[in-house]
């Protein structure tokens, strides 16, 4: 379920706010610059995320003073105001009990409120935060003044065309539609203007001091190579929290629908509820994805009408192998398709093959990547780092090329099927370099 947005009034200011999923569990989101909470649900992997959230929680997710579609921020403003926006928002949602979840700078304000008012919040999680903005001695991992209103000068000049998306999620940077989804989240989210006035606003924050005070059960998260926050921000607050939990899970990423989404929502789940969802359990799987090559070229050649016609018998093929070996389709992809198996990696490869075979007469070329690895099933949706794998390596592979990663060419030694060494690889998003292989043709 997901609400109409609504909008709480705080002395005079309105905070818009909405509500997401049904679960048993009250809890606050509370995000960091980038807010807007209908943009920001426009991402279907976004959306995705806050689905399986509310599958155990009826999260309620709020736009700060000065973001989105709440008020501007005057160029005054207390932090004990912004502390009564939040209590605005919970009291207009019906929340009486529960849980905050602050992401990235929303951590700062999700320490002051569980610090000023623990009677309310049962819980506190905290994924990617950041405790103090700024840099001095014994915290140096923070961002330097000087570097920092640089940064944030050349931030502003390419504000709104998502060129930050390399730092926030650097698994998907090479994906047009996650560009232009920034870009719009950044530019519905703060103007420039706004941008700046935030900066300067969370650069006076530091919620230190009060790390000590916190008494409600805390869980803190973080990607260990995320690029956009440094981990020691979260290994300094546990450490300052008393019986703080923290869990680093592995991934470049910030934004928690990129990468191994379920990682984060697990830990998050099993911390507030006790456990998770039966529903969700990982599977030994072989991954494949396909696609066109120079897809937008064929459209601009053909014609709308054409190309959908080319793309119908495009579709009929690849179905009609999949089901041959025995594969199961997960979803289309634009002009691509995610497939899984499994039955033997061998029957992947070989309806790889079959595929960029049997498209060739239609007068098109497909690449295809595959590895084996284990995946997070998630109703009929597959997800987990194998995923992301396979995607990469299908990234990498040459017009009517199967490519695999040595994983997949691991499990098929002396199936008969025959590959030629492609080299190692860094695949974006993905730790170390991996070894490639490319199929034979039969």
């Amino acid at each position: 379920m997901v609400s109409r947005t609504s909008y709480a009034r705080s002395g005079g200011a309105t905070l818009a706010y909405r509500t997401l999923g049904e679960g048993p569990i009250d809890v606050l989101f509370i995000g960091g610059m980038l807010s807007h909470v209908e943009v920001m649900l426009e991402e279907p992997g976004v959306a995705r995320w806050f689905e399986r959230f509310g599958e155990f929680a009826r999260v309620t997710v709020m736009d700060r003073r000065g973001a989105g579609l709440s008020d501007p921020m005057p160029e005054r403003f207390s932090h004990d105001e912004e502390l009564a926006d939040v209590t605005a928002v919970v009291e207009a949602a019906g929340m009486d009990r529960f849980a905050i979840n602050g992401y990235a700078a929303g951590a700062q304000l999700a320490i002051q409120y569980v610090a000023a008012h623990p009677e309310r919040c049962r819980a506190l999680v905290l994924y990617a935060p950041i405790g103090r903005t700024l840099a001095e001695p014994g915290y140096e991992w923070a961002a330097d003044p000087v570097g920092r209103a640089e940064r944030f000068a050349e931030v502003t000049e390419t504000w709104g065309t998502g060129a930050n998306l390399e730092q926030l999620a650097a698994s998907v940077a090479d994906e047009p539609r996650m560009r232009e989804w920034l870009g719009r989240l950044e530019r519905l989210s703060l103007s420039p203007g706004a941008l700046q006035r935030m900066v300067r606003h969370l650069g006076e924050i530091d919620v230190r001091p009060l790390l000590p005070t916190i008494n409600v059960p805390t869980l803190l998260i973080h990607r260990t190579g995320d690029r956009l926050i440094d981990v020691r921000h979260s290994r300094h607050l546990a450490e300052h929290i008393p019986g703080a939990k923290l869990v680093e899970l592995p991934g470049v990423d910030n934004l928690p629908s990129a990468g191994d989404s379920e990682a984060i929502v697990g830990e998050i789940e099993e911390f507030l509820t006790g456990g998770r969802r039966a529903g969700v359990h990982r599977a030994m799987l072989t991954v494949l994805f396909t696609d066109i090559v120079d897809g937008t070229g064929h459209a601009a050649r053909l014609g709308d009408g054409a190309w959908r016609d080319l793309l119908a018998e495009h579709d009929r093929a690849v179905r009609d192998i999949v089901s041959r070996f025995g594969g199961r389709e997960v979803k289309s992809i634009g002009d691509g398709f995610l497939i899984t198996f499994e039955t033997a990696p061998s029957n992947a490869l070989r309806c790889a093959r079959a595929v960029v075979e049997a498209v060739r007469p239609l007068g098109i070329h497909v690449r295809a990547g595959l590895h084996t690895g284990e995946c997070e099933i998630i109703g009929d949706d597959v997800g987990g780092m194998a995923v992301h794998i396979a995607a990469r390596v299908a990234a990498l592979a040459g017009a009517g090329e199967v490519l695999a990663s040595g994983t997949a060419y691991g499990t098929v030694v002396g199936s008969g099927l025959e590959f030629a060494f492609r080299g190692d690889h860094e695949l974006r998003g993905v730790p170390g370099r991996w070894p490639l292989f490319a199929l034979e043709t039969a």
